[in-house]
């Protein structure tokens, strides 16, 4: 496992514990709020810079962000999976994926379809930064 990764997890796993001691309630909004504010950026910066390829550096990623969707109350006998499209969120992979196909249509507007993603025409043709990135988070969300 890379040391990035490593560091960056165990920086995230300590505010989610700071968030799981000082904070009484565990409803939805609360958690995905803090989570985003607080934790996200730490994981989603590791993962847009240094594009973990390792399993190992993927899969320490992902277990700070499944820890933090335990803290949801009623969540807690959910898949992964299930928790994610539930809240609306996307997996680290996919928010990289999504950030990486940002940067494409902000340096090349309309390259998308030489990514091999395979991206319907309305996406790759969209008139405006935000429409693309609400189009990407609809694909994004229908990918298994």
């Amino acid at each position: 496992m890379s040391q990035q990764c490593a560091q960056v997890a165990k920086k995230a796993n300590s505010i989610l514990a700071c968030i799981r001691n000082g904070v009484a309630s565990r409803t939805r909004d609360v958690i995905i709020l803090l989570y985003s504010a607080l934790v996200r950026l730490h994981l989603e910066c590791c993962v847009q810079f240094w594009a973990p390829h390792y399993k190992k550096d993927i899969a320490v990623l992902e277990r700070v962000q499944r820890r933090a969707m335990k803290l949801v109350k009623g969540l807690e006998d959910k898949s992964c999976e299930e928790w994610l499209r539930e809240l609306g969120l996307f997996s680290l992979e996919k928010r990289r994926l999504r950030g990486d196909l940002i940067a494409l249509y902000n340096s090349q507007k309309g390259g998308c379809s030489q990514v091999g993603v395979g991206l319907p025409r309305e996406v790759v043709e969209s008139p405006s930064l935000e429409v693309f990135k609400r189009c990407i988070d609809v694909v994004l969300g229908d990918m298994v």
